[in-house]
């Protein structure tokens, strides 16, 4: 009996097949978007936590100030650190790899006729253990180059290209403002981070030539601080955040004018924002399946008039209602379960379609999938029930006689 009604129910989507294709169309639309937002809002969040994880594994970030605005780092009156502090962490506190002393500003990155707009960084050679970065070519800075302040850099990938193209700069000189440095190293590219900005686009240099010939003072706007495990980082914190205490001499009971955040925290932030937007979106599309239900219950009620005599002959020798009820209740499932289908494959192709143009991961999760199939079969079965049951309770004698 199942299977005769399941052909009965594709008969009669073959025979009214643009109308059919129309009411399928609107299912096809709602779990296709379904499965292509909720794929590249997954992409997206693999994205983060893939970028933020290559900035550095185990990592600290220590400020100035309450507030932590990212990749700018805090903006607050509070003093700012000195190479002192960066020593002071080395020495004082255990279970660390590397100490990073870290200023930055933006200069002109000059050579020749040619020049860039780039970020100069004052740093040390923790700074390539700490950030996990690797060189292409060339060398790190000597001792001799940290502790006198030599006029050496290393390049990232991307001024590297801007100022020589295919060229090879190691032993070149360049001029940052009115600074001449002769390049040492070039760093391996690492692409754009989370936030939209060129990892790739700075010039490092020692932090104390740094200080004494750009910025003109001894500050240190950020340290950095690699630990040796991911056991390690709640323990360390919390002896940097004594150590820093003690330091500044901030007093019991007082707040702490700095501010110690470690890359868990800013990529559960920001996995976190991307799930949000990932789940709203998916919400959003699912309203698009709602349509395509009602879409649905509009031609079977439809399709319910135009086959009341049918309806009425049926009943007339001898079919039960909930027969005539799965008859009708089949049909409509069987349009919201094709459009389901149709729906997974458009879905997957076009996700696999915005992952490439968007630069993202491509994150199958096959329970979103089967959510979206399970939905539209539900679907089916919700705004099917009404128009299957007003054929069902139809009285066999009006039945006969509706013209």
């Amino acid at each position: 009996m199942f299977m005769e009604n399941v052909f009965l129910a594709l008969r009669e989507i073959r025979r009214n097949a643009l109308r059919s294709f129309l009411t399928i169309l609107g299912i096809v639309v709602g779990v296709s978007a379904v499965i292509t937002l909720v794929t590249l809002g997954r992409g997206a969040t693999a994205q983060v936590t893939r970028e933020i994880s290559s900035m550095g594994s185990n990592q600290l970030h220590i400020r100035p100030g309450q507030g932590f605005h990212g990749p700018g780092g805090s903006r607050s009156t509070a003093d700012k650190f000195t190479i002192d502090d960066a020593e002071a962490v080395s020495t004082h506190i255990s279970g660390i790899e590397a100490v990073a002393p870290n200023s930055n500003q933006a200069t002109q990155a000059i050579k020749g006729n040619l020049n860039w707009s780039t970020t100069v960084t004052g740093t040390t050679n923790g700074f390539l253990q700490v950030r996990d970065w690797e060189l292409h070519s060339g060398r790190e800075f000597t001792n001799t180059e940290l502790r006198a302040g030599k006029a050496v850099c290393i390049l990232g990938a991307t001024v590297c290209k801007e100022l020589f193209g295919a060229q090879n700069p190691i032993g070149s000189w360049i001029r940052l403002e009115k600074l001449s440095c002769q390049v040492i190293g070039v760093l391996k590219t690492k692409g754009q981070s989370s936030f939209g900005h060129d990892q790739d686009d700075m010039v490092l240099i020692p932090i104390a030539a740094f200080q004494r010939r750009i910025a003109g003072n001894t500050d240190v706007d950020a340290i950095f601080v690699s630990v040796r495990s991911a056991d390690a980082i709640d323990p360390v914190k919390s002896s940097l955040e004594r150590l820093f205490r003690d330091r500044r001499r901030i007093g019991e009971g007082k707040e702490d004018d700095f501010n110690v955040r470690d890359t868990r925290e800013l990529i559960q932030a920001l996995t976190g924002t991307t799930r949000v937007m990932t789940t709203l979106l998916g919400a959003v599309a699912a309203i698009s399946l709602l349509v395509g239900g009602i879409g649905i219950m509009n031609i079977m009620l439809v399709s319910v008039t135009e086959r009341t005599r049918e309806i009425g002959i049926r009943l007339a020798i001898g079919a039960l209602e909930k027969e005539v009820l799965i008859q009708f209740l089949v049909e409509a499932v069987a349009i919201s379960c094709f459009g389901g289908v149709v729906g997974i494959f458009t879905g997957l192709v076009a996700s696999i379609a915005g992952a490439k143009v968007l630069h993202l991961p491509f994150v199958l999760n096959f329970g979103i999938v089967g959510y979206a199939f399970l939905f539209s079969a539900a679907v089916g079965v919700i705004f099917g029930y009404f128009p299957a049951r007003k054929a069902a309770q139809l009285n066999p004698i009006d039945a006969l006689r509706h013209e």
